[in-house]
Parts: C-alpha cells; sequence; structure tokens
C-alpha cells in the first residue's frame, strides 16, 4: 500500500488542500479500521477452525475422487496412509498456531 507521501510526491502542494487533509484522515481512520478487524479475526478462534475445517473437507473431496477416478480407471491405489498423516500433522499443526488445544 503506496504512502499518503508516495501519493502526492509529484504535487506536495495538494497536501495543504482541506479537502485532502479530509481524505488523509478519513484514510488513517479506514486504516486503523482494518487492523483493528484483522486482529479480531486472527485472534478469533471459531474462524481459525472453521477455514481448518474447509481445508480438511476439501482435502477430503480430492482424496474421494481420485479414488473414484483409480477405481473407474483400474489405476493401483496411492498410499492413504500418508496422506491421512500429512492431514493430522496438518490439523496439529494449524492447532498449535492458533493455540487451540484439543
Amino acid at each position: 500500500m503506496k504512502s499518503i507521501r508516495e501519493i502526492f510526491r509529484n504535487n506536495p502542494s495538494l497536501l495543504d488542500e482541506p479537502e485532502v487533509q479530509q481524505l488523509i484522515n478519513y484514510c488513517e481512520e479506514l486504516q486503523d479500521e482494518i487492523v483493528e478487524f484483522k486482529f479480531k479475526k486472527t485472534d478469533n478462534k471459531e474462524l481459525a477452525m472453521l477455514d481448518m475445517l474447509k481445508e480438511v473437507s476439501k482435502g477430503c473431496n480430492t482424496f474421494e475422487k481420485e479414488q473414484m477416478e483409480h477405481e473407474r480407471f483400474g489405476y493401483p491405489a496411492p498410499n492413504y496412509q500418508e496422506t491421512i498423516s500429512n492431514l493430522k500433522n496438518y490439523i496439529y499443526s494449524r492447532c498449535r498456531d492458533e493455540k487451540i488445544y484439543l
């Protein structure tokens, strides 16, 4: 994101205009609100759990689709033990990062 000085670099005299000052103040307020929202969002364990569950669900759907393709075309089945291990590691890693205790 560009700073205010960068935006008005070619014409710094515009910074003295009252309308521009109002816009600058408004932008600063919005930036503060964005930071607060991001903090609340990252501090919310429910959102972290929801995100993790969506990722796990997406992964499970991918595995099911692969399994159906393997059965349909007669390919040898992949090693799901490694996949399950990776999934468990992902869950534990996210829980540790988000300070969620299972």
